[in-house]
């Protein structure tokens, strides 16, 4: 055990933390033993019974886990940030919580700890955590305000397709984060405040600036020979599009066994199968074509009137999202336009 005095190296059982120190440059090294990176993916029972029943689906079970089972499998890109130059570590003070959700943190970080997701940190970095609301299923989902560290952090280039050209690729067809690894050395850049402790993340973490771009490429590269042929990928949104039964249950299975191959998992309650129409980034597509969500429609309609150049931008955003669908939309937007 004498290297273990060398290096003074602390193990702590109960949170499976070992610290090393080098005694050299004086550098802190934490590794943490997730209890749970080798379980398999769980099921949800009452899911698992919904699975059986879809054709195809029912043969990838394991794609649609319960929970994302552990640390991700190690893959040929990790996420990394890159800080302008100059940039000096960023360290805010915690946001303060009510009780309730003091309880919620407690709960969520040992969860996140157990599963190998974050670890605690010893960085100079340190962004506060918080809490939002959970659109799918009620509750609150712990993120952090990483607006800080995006302010230094050099943007990501890597090109979202245009939206106008993906429902080009689906006129006439019928038919999550954590789950990439931070790079090492950037690790400590993630770490967030809690009332519990500086906490670092280990894997891609929601509200960092170029997790959308990054998670694209990801997707692309795994879905590179399907592409425009009969898959759609926007962040992590996949849409597969068929002319027909036969041909859509080949190309879905070929879908999820790309998705089992490079263990990557789907949340069940957020996909949709088989179906001869599909809403889809604010349209609707079927085999007639694409066409407005009413839904969006409605949205327009009940604008409140613009009373400010911000406003009135923000109203030409919304708006100028359908203008393939209005004949001489910039004719008919002129006036605002030349307001702003």
């Amino acid at each position: 055990m004498d290297w273990m005095k060398e290096h003074n190296v602390l193990l702590d059982i109960t949170s499976r933390i070992v610290q090393i120190k080098s005694s050299k440059s004086g550098k802190v090294m934490h590794i943490h033993l997730p209890s749970h990176r080798h379980s398999p993916p769980t099921v949800n029972a009452t899911e698992a019974q919904l699975i059986k029943k879809i054709p195809v689906v029912s043969d990838f079970p394991d794609v649609f886990p319960e929970e994302l089972p552990g640390l991700p499998p190690d893959r040929n890109v990790e996420f990394a940030i890159e800080l302008v130059p100059g940039t000096a570590p960023v360290s805010k003070r915690p946001y303060r919580m009510a009780p309730d959700e003091l309880k919620e943190l407690k709960t969520q970080l040992q969860e996140q700890l157990d599963k190998g997701f974050i670890r605690p940190s010893s960085s100079p970095w340190g962004c506060p955590a918080l809490f939002v609301e959970k659109k799918d299923q009620g509750g609150k989902r712990l993120c952090v305000d990483y607006r800080p560290l995006n302010a230094v952090t050099v943007k990501n280039k890597y090109p979202l397709p245009h939206i106008d050209i993906l429902f080009d690729r689906l006129g006439g067809a019928t038919v999550r984060y954590h789950q990439i690894k931070v790079r090492e050395e950037d690790i400590p850049k993630t770490a967030f405040s809690t009332r519990y402790g500086l906490y670092e993340y280990l894997v891609m973490s929601f509200g960092l600036t170029n997790a959308p771009a990054f998670f694209m490429y990801l997707m692309n590269s795994v879905f590179m020979n399907e592409l425009d042929k009969f898959v759609v990928v926007f962040i992590d949104d996949i849409l597969v599009y068929s002319k027909n039964e036969k041909e859509h249950e080949e190309h879905l299975r070929i879908v999820l066994s790309r998705l089992r191959e490079h263990k990557l998992y789907a949340k069940f309650s957020n996909c949709a199968f088989w179906l001869k129409e599909v809403a889809f980034l604010g349209h609707i597509l079927s085999a007639k074509g694409v066409a407005v969500d009413p839904s969006k429609v409605e949205d327009v309609l009940n604008w409140k009137q613009p009373k400010t150049v911000t406003e009135i931008r923000s109203f030409l955003g919304l708006a100028g999202y359908y203008r393939r669908f209005i004949k001489d939309f910039s004719k008919i937007a002129k006036p605002m336009t030349a307001l702003t």
